[in-house]
């Protein structure tokens, strides 16, 4: 009995002395020069957290550079390094979705290489889950340098616009940026949706989070891979996930049409057998028409998208393709 029990406490003791586990990923996307700045960064924030173990997990989203070849030498000299190279390029949501799946830590951040998050405030996002409660905590940077005027005044917009038309609420200015518990991160991984909108999922899950609000640094080397255009579409696809809104302002703006059209009819008609006066020219009607066909094609589209987003969903392809791992190095 004395053996049972000291085997007990020993294995009481040995789960109090694990420490816990912090998994950070880095989806990676053409970032050879930025790589090893970020690696030097984040190894200096590991070992001032001695209490807390560290693993690193890089997914290559099928860059074109020496992005892959920088990774695997980090591997070669830190076991904590782990990373998963795609077939070719899936985007960041893929690469974010893969980490999330493959990290095994007790908490898990997600961070950009390009350095625009500083690497040290995990220490303070960390302090905030284990002393304040917190389930999650995110940054959110409304001011970014590196954007022009117009690209503020559409962040703007498009976060009020959001902000009206979705249930689920969107922080403004917020990044990837965050470090999360198990649960959240669990949450996260069982919706498997192929049309995926991370900041609108981060949303939408709950959970008690915090916001750190901060001001994004330029990047250390090269070049944002996110111009207007690319942000635009999106944009786009946050709000087509996550609000059925256009479809319904469509709806309504063909029934005030229908009604403007009945009444038009009819005041043409009672003008007609009262007064004898002449039904307008082909010029107006030609005018009308053209508006109105315009405006179908422009509801049509808003539908189509919203079906393309089904299509793609019914087909349940993968979300990623893995070519290699750390482990079929080994």
């Amino acid at each position: 009995m004395s053996t049972i029990r000291e085997c007990i406490m020993g294995m009481k003791v040995g789960s109090k002395m694990k420490k816990e586990k912090i998994s950070i990923i880095v989806p990676c996307y053409n970032e050879e020069e930025s790589l090893p700045i970020f690696y030097e960064e984040i190894t200096k924030i590991a070992e001032e957290m001695k209490k807390v173990e560290f693993e690193f997990i890089f997914i290559n989203d099928g860059s074109k550079d020496n992005t892959l070849n920088i990774i695997k030498d980090l591997r070669k000299k830190d076991d904590r390094v782990r990373f998963i190279s795609f077939s070719r390029n899936f985007g960041k949501e893929g690469g974010m979705y893969a980490g999330l799946e493959y990290a095994t830590g007790d908490f898990v951040a997600i961070m950009d290489a390009d350095m625009q998050d500083p690497p040290s405030m995990i220490k303070e996002m960390y302090h905030a889950i284990k002393e304040e409660g917190y389930d999650c905590v995110a940054l959110c940077s409304p001011k970014h340098k590196d954007y022009g005027l117009v690209r503020k005044i559409f962040t703007k917009c498009w976060y009020k616009l959001i902000g009206k038309i979705s249930s689920t609420p969107q922080v403004p200015g917020a990044r990837d940026f965050r470090l999360m518990k198990r649960k959240v991160v669990d949450a996260i991984i069982s919706m498997k949706e192929y049309n995926r909108y991370s900041k609108g999922l981060f949303s939408f899950v709950g959970f008690n989070t915090k916001w750190i609000e901060y001001e994004a640094q330029e990047r250390v080397a090269g070049k944002s891979k996110f111009n207007f255009w690319k942000l635009f579409k999106y944009a786009l696809e946050g709000m087509l996930a996550f609000s059925t809104t256009p479809l319904v302002i469509s709806a309504i703006v063909g029934m005030i049409l229908c009604l403007i059209s009945f009444v038009a009819i009819l005041i043409i008609i009672v003008k007609t057998l009262a007064f004898g006066d002449p039904v307008s020219g082909w010029p107006s009607l030609a005018c009308l028409i053209i508006f109105m066909g315009g405006l179908q094609l422009f509801f049509f589209g808003i539908m189509g998208m919203y079906m393309s987003k089904l299509y793609l969903e019914v087909k349940k392809r993968p979300i990623y393709i893995v070519s290699e791992t750390e482990k079929t190095e080994e």
